[in-house]
């Protein structure tokens, strides 16, 4: 037998009469609209959730100007343990969930402006973006530019596409851009994962450019020899220095967890692969988190499947992020 609160979180009263009493307390302090369900307390918080409902490049599936607003109401549904805190989020932290960006500008660049003042006014904290169209990057970076040296700074990019045309369609700001563009702002070095969908240009962009280490899909999916593949890139992560930025957009992951994206592509990493990599990102000792987005989410009216693993791998970059925290600290 289950307990169901209106909210939809479940607690099975055949664990402990004590987590059910947990439960009970926490469905009382269930907070509509801010992700987690988990209410605000006072102060400077440490993480904060952004919302970024901006479209307009992209060239195939529409919707994630949607996204985010799915993805907080999916991570309703979404539970607070994970195995490396000690308590259940929010672990004696301070998350807040932050009013959406207004959306305002009559152009593409009125809009990306209007994107990097929403980042620049939340950036003491460590922001977590929901997006909206991976063509945000850009501005994200801009405004995190203001406070960490971008030649310093690693990108680590999950996704099905490069992300390295110099334009698309004659747009030099589209979705399809977006690696390229932050190079051009003088991010020191991207390092990408699960890419498996490109043109030549930006085939030889990569091989050319040190600043871009690619690792394809086929390559770590690859029956002969992927686990190496899969090992070096987790090897390469681990071994980052300095700040560090995650950028994952929603079509890195096999479209069996993202059945609804701006640009699905099969043959795409699985849920776990993003997750240890996430984990490793977190743990790698000379790095400094700054921050994350999580894009291209279009929520499909008829499942919840896209949003709801968006929900669980946001929660687990908090959780995450928050770990490493504690571990500083001891």
């Amino acid at each position: 037998m289950a307990i169901f609160n209106p909210y939809g979180r479940t607690s099975c009263c055949f664990v402990t009469v004590k987590r059910w009493i947990r439960r009970v307390w926490y469905v009382s302090e269930f907070v509509e609209g801010n992700f987690l369900g988990l209410p605000e307390e006072e102060g400077e918080p440490d993480v904060t959730i952004l919302s970024v409902p901006y479209e307009l490049t992209s060239s195939y599936g529409q919707g994630s100007n949607e996204g985010p607003k799915a993805t907080i109401s999916a991570s309703a549904q979404v539970e607070l343990f994970d195995a490396l805190l000690p308590k259940d989020l929010p672990c004696g932290f301070r998350i807040k969930t932050a009013e959406p960006w207004d959306g305002e500008g009559d152009s593409l660049r009125e809009q990306l402006g209007g994107i990097r003042e929403y980042v620049s006014n939340h950036n003491s904290s460590f922001p977590v973006i929901l997006g909206g169209e991976h063509g945000m990057l850009s501005a994200i970076m801009e405004a995190v530019g203001k406070d960490t040296e971008l030649n310093q700074l690693t990108i680590v990019q999950i996704d099905a596409h490069a992300d390295l045309r110099d334009e698309l369609e004659g747009e030099p700001f589209s979705h399809a851009c977006a690696a390229r563009r932050v190079l051009d702002l003088g991010v020191g070095k991207i390092l990408q994962i699960g890419i498996r969908a490109f043109s030549r240009e930006e085939a030889e962009f990569a091989y050319t450019d040190d600043r871009v280490d690619s690792w394809l899909a086929r390559d770590i999916l690859n029956p002969q020899g992927g686990e190496v593949a899969w090992k070096d890139w987790l090897d390469a992560v681990s071994k980052i220095d300095g700040p560090v930025w995650l950028t994952l957009d929603m079509d890195g992951l096999d479209p069996v967890y993202v059945p609804t994206t701006g640009t699905p592509v099969p043959g795409g990493l699985s849920y776990w692969q993003v997750v240890e990599t996430i984990e490793t990102l977190a743990s790698a000792p000379d790095s400094v988190w700054i921050g994350a987005d999580v894009n291209e989410i279009v929520p499909d009216p008829t499942n919840n499947v896209t949003e709801f693993t968006a929900a669980m791998l946001v929660t687990k970059i908090v959780s995450a992020h928050l770990a490493r925290r504690l571990r500083d600290e001891q």
